[in-house]
């Protein structure tokens, strides 16, 4: 998995939303990796998207979680009008052509399994390379207990919390989640904690990658880029 560029969220640019089945095939046609992201919808579904609210990406409002999964595929991401992918739909399409990297969205104030068992479903027989990822260490747990076979990543942000506190948060996120990589912040490279888990054997992919400059950092300090714009240059 490491040894691949991942395109964040699809080739996006310019009108090319995000996460949209345009923004897919062009990251396959470049070659590259794709990274998406998905939460569940009211009816448990995994959907391909990115945001808490619609606002930004559509000319609906309010959670996406609220709305169905048959009421969330007719609504048009803004700039083409391309339509809102589940995860079953995002597989079909990749099938198998480019590894993909999945970030389970998760909130503290709500339980995880329901999305990661809707995650499980939609990767049932799929047979491409694949990994599930998240900065909510819980989803690495279940999928360590339940779903072994799947590739799994923490992503991880230090946000300032270089101190003695935040590198025992990051220890015990580490023991909880049971990663097989780690998702590391660009900002925060070089960092002590990431050069560690590399010299354990842990591979080491860092986002966002947004420049040249940024990519000559990941190069330098970690194992692949998750990276959009300027960066996939």
């Amino acid at each position: 998995m490491h040894q691949w560029t991942y395109a964040h969220r699809g080739m996006h640019e310019g009108h090319v939303p995000e996460n949209s089945p345009t923004a897919f095939d062009k990251a396959i046609a470049a070659g590259l990796g794709i990274e998406c992201d998905v939460q569940r919808s009211a009816d448990g579904r995994a959907m391909v998207f990115h945001d808490w609210e619609l606002d930004r990406l559509t000319a609906e409002t309010g959670p996406i979680y609220q709305r169905r999964a048959e009421e969330i595929a007719r609504i048009a991401l803004a700039g083409n009008g391309d339509p809102i992918l589940d995860l079953e739909e995002f597989l079909d399409r990749i099938a198998g052509r480019v590894p993909v990297l999945i970030e389970v969205k998760s909130r503290k104030d709500r339980r995880v399994v329901p999305l990661c068992l809707a995650v499980r479903r939609a990767l049932e027989g799929y047979r491409g390379h694949h990994g599930v990822m998240s900065f909510d260490p819980r989803v690495g747990s279940w999928f360590a207990a339940h779903s072994p076979g799947t590739v799994r990543g923490l992503v991880v942000t230090e946000e300032g919390t270089g101190n003695m506190l935040g590198n025992w948060r990051r220890h015990s996120a580490l023991w909880l989640a049971k990663p097989d990589f780690l998702a590391y912040d660009i900002r925060d490279l070089p960092s002590p904690f990431a050069a560690a888990q590399r010299q354990r054997g842990i591979p080491v992919l860092s986002w966002t990658v947004r420049t040249p400059a940024l990519r000559a950092r990941a190069a330098q300090h970690a194992d692949a880029a998750i990276a959009e714009g300027e960066g996939l240059t």
